[in-house]
């Protein structure tokens, strides 16, 4: 996947790169697997206010992903390459030999016209789904589930991949993204490959207004309010605001917000690089 950047014709065009759509097949989603997606703008359900620098945007349809693959043993074959703008990933249309339709994140070198399965008889090629007690050590790996049978929780993120490194047991040891080395249940399933789009990290937006397109409003910094609006605020002229916080008071920029006897830490190996 490759971006584009443009001819700086605007002010706005002058900085910004933005991903080409010349992998994606298809420019309108499958209707049987679309909902409709409603905005809140930030506010409850009794219209307050609750959380701050949300609003507007492009109107989208959420695509129903399949994330649990549970349909072992049955071919899929590959539709179509699709955009979806609610996650940064392209996703892939399958046609199953039953006649089912479902969509699926589209990891890196999978092309339409493709064959895919999951379950522990499938081989360990791109976009296979199998427990992690059935892939070999070494294996880049992305959708990895925490439980068996939750469905893919970690790794869905464009561009990004896990890999295998080691098996203990019941347990397999997997190298995150982050740098994490943490033990997951060997019956939990993984999807072979690395996620697809993997230039988004080199996108820029190029200006303000597409920020506001995503539905991100413009967002105020702590030390130009008030004392009574955020601890940061107040001050003679241009206060630095002493140590960074939260609007709650909580320190930002190096404190620790991870549970100390949270129950899932005896599973990793090694903590995240900071």
């Amino acid at each position: 996947m490759a971006v584009r950047k443009l001819k700086p014709t605007t002010p706005g065009q002058r900085h910004k790169v933005i991903g080409a759509f010349d992998k994606i097949t298809a420019s309108a989603p499958e209707k049987s697997l679309i909902v409709g997606k409603r905005k809140t703008g930030g506010r409850n359900s009794e219209g307050h206010l609750t959380m701050r620098y949300i609003g507007g945007g492009h109107k989208r349809r959420y695509r129903f992903i399949d994330f649990k693959r549970e349909k072992d043993g049955v071919p899929a074959v590959v539709k179509t390459i699709e955009y979806d703008p609610n996650r940064s990933a392209r996703i892939a249309l399958l046609f199953y030999v039953d006649g089912e339709k479902r969509y699926i994140i589209a990891p890196n070198g999978l092309e339409v016209g493709m064959t895919v399965m999951s379950g522990s008889n499938a081989a360990p090629e791109v976009g296979n789904c199998l427990p992690l007690k059935d892939i070999p050590v070494g294996t880049v790996i992305h959708n990895i589930e925490l439980r068996p049978g939750q469905g893919a929780f970690m790794v869905r993120s464009a561009g990004t991949f896990a890999q295998l490194t080691s098996k203990e047991g019941n347990y397999a040891i997997i190298k995150l993204p982050s740098g994490e080395t943490r033990k997951v249940l060997a019956t939990c399933k993984a999807t072979i490959g690395s996620v697809g789009n993997s230039d988004h990290a080199l996108e820029q937006s190029g200006k303000a207004g597409r920020s506001r397109w995503l539905g991100r409003r413009p967002r105020n910094r702590g030390v130009v309010m008030n004392p009574v609006d955020h601890p940061m605020g107040g001050g003679e002229g241009r206060a630095s605001g002493g140590h960074p916080r939260s609007r709650k008071g909580l320190y930002a920029k190096g404190l620790k917000t991870r549970a100390p006897k949270k129950q899932s830490s005896k599973y990793i190996i090694e903590r995240r690089k900071k």
